[in-house]
């Protein structure tokens, strides 16, 4: 593990806790090196050059296009498929570990590049960025850790921990064990992804049943995410670093504002285009044109395709529907009659049935993405048109309750966080005192 080299005594020739981040580095290329083959390391070399030589202009459009130009040549015919001809060999997981890879190292590289534009005094340097990218944990599946972010910590000298933090590693990671065999009996034994792919099977399901295979669908592929990240996390943390969490439960979204799989490329996404050109999300035109821009990287990162575009589509507009909502609501006279003639809990209530139709339409556009276009049609069809009523409104009270159950949850969690502050005592009582 990475972090036995932090284990060594304090001086062993050169001070390896204050280099770490460089052993980082060496210990990262050389297991790419001999995973992958030179040509392999060599590839993702000169793109790193590339965007490097870019970078040192210090304008952030040239920075996008070079960067998007290149993320491009490996999610597009014929460039991706030339690219890949430069790997020799081959093994099970080659196609991942390739793809994975260099779509990685250029949303770092664009990072490297952004933040560079933004340092005052000179110029990062290209050793810099090598030991950005080639922090092996990070390398292959991510999470992308912002440049700023990794730089600062990996160059921390203060590397001591909190109390109990080793503990809480440790059963981090058995928690991720027992994840992983979890994970592994649903994939194995519960034909959870199989089944909608078979349509006169979900033809004979009910209402229900197909409710509850669509939103199954999404609970595995968060848990799927969710180990994987944890993992990954888990070493990190034993590196000194604090990486970006693993993603929101989907039972725990209602909002499109919280919807993502990776949080490394959702924080990456926010900061450097959504939060960026939407500044604060009030503006509804602003907003339109950041969500807009999102999801075109968004849908460049996933790989361009028919459902992709779908996908980026419904979400763009839901995200953006929920502004205009907001909007509406914060008018009067709606804001006026909630202000005055409703209590906090009232007002709680409505909102929530707003949000269990925001849940549905979050797992509906998401199936897309997961399994096909059909599934999709064909749940919407059963709870929207076929469904209705009783199985509409019975799947929406059911999704409410939970929702009120979530935000009630969170509400409390809030209050403990950030306490309401004591009121001063009255200054008769405190001269009586």
């Amino acid at each position: 593990m990475l972090s036995c080299f932090c284990l060594l005594p304090r001086k062993t020739g050169i001070d390896l806790f204050k280099n770490r981040s460089l052993i980082y580095m060496l210990y990262g290329s050389l297991a790419v090196l001999l995973t992958m083959g030179w040509t392999y390391i060599s590839l993702i070399l000169s793109h790193c050059i590339i965007l490097y030589s870019v970078a040192l202009v210090k304008r952030k459009w040239l920075c996008f296009v070079a960067g998007l130009t290149s993320l491009a040549t490996f999610k597009m015919e014929p460039f991706n498929t030339w690219q890949e001809g430069f790997v020799t060999g081959s093994f099970d997981l080659q196609d991942v570990l390739f793809y994975g890879g260099c779509g990685f190292s250029i949303m770092r590289c664009m990072s490297f590049a952004l933040e560079n534009c933004e340092k005052k005094d000179g110029n990062y340097s290209f050793i810099d960025l090598i030991k950005y990218n080639f922090y092996l944990p990070f390398f292959f599946f991510g999470p992308v850790m912002t440049f700023d972010r990794f730089h600062e910590q990996a160059n921390n000298p203060n590397l001591t921990r909190k109390e109990r933090e080793m503990w809480n590693i440790t059963i981090h990671a058995l928690v991720h064990l027992g994840a992983i065999l979890v994970v592994d009996v649903f994939f194995h034994f519960l034909y959870i992804l199989t089944i909608p792919s078979d349509l006169k099977l979900l033809k004979q399901l009910s209402d229900w049943s197909l409710a509850g295979l669509a939103y199954s669908n999404l609970v595995y592929d968060w848990v799927k995410s969710a180990v994987m990240f944890g993992v990954i996390n888990t070493v990190s943390r034993l590196d000194h670093l604090d990486p970006p969490q693993p993603p929101k439960c989907i039972t725990m979204l209602y909002v499109f504002a919280e919807t993502h799989f990776d949080r490394g490329i959702n924080d990456w996404l926010c900061k450097y285009v959504y939060d960026y050109i939407g500044e604060n999300h009030d503006a509804i035109f602003k907003e339109l044109l950041a969500t807009i821009c999102t999801f075109s990287v968004t849908t460049l990162w996933l790989g361009p395709c028919e459902l992709v575009y779908i996908w980026s589509f419904f979400n763009c507009f839901g995200l953006n529907f929920e502004l205009w909502v907001a909007k509406l609501f914060s008018l009067p006279p709606f804001s006026t009659i909630e202000r005055n003639l409703m209590s906090e809990a009232m007002s709680r209530r409505i909102r929530g049935l707003f949000n269990a139709v925001n849940f549905w339409q979050i797992i509906l556009y998401n199936v897309l993405a997961l399994n096909s276009l059909d599934f999709a049609q064909l749940v919407a069809k059963r709870l929207l048109l076929k469904g209705f009523p009783l199985s509409t409104l019975s799947v929406l009270f059911v999704t409410y309750c939970g929702v009120q159950l979530i935000k009630e949850r969170e509400r409390r969690q809030a209050l403990l966080d950030d306490p309401e502050p004591v009121p001063p005592p009255e200054e008769g009582k405190q001269k009586a005192e």
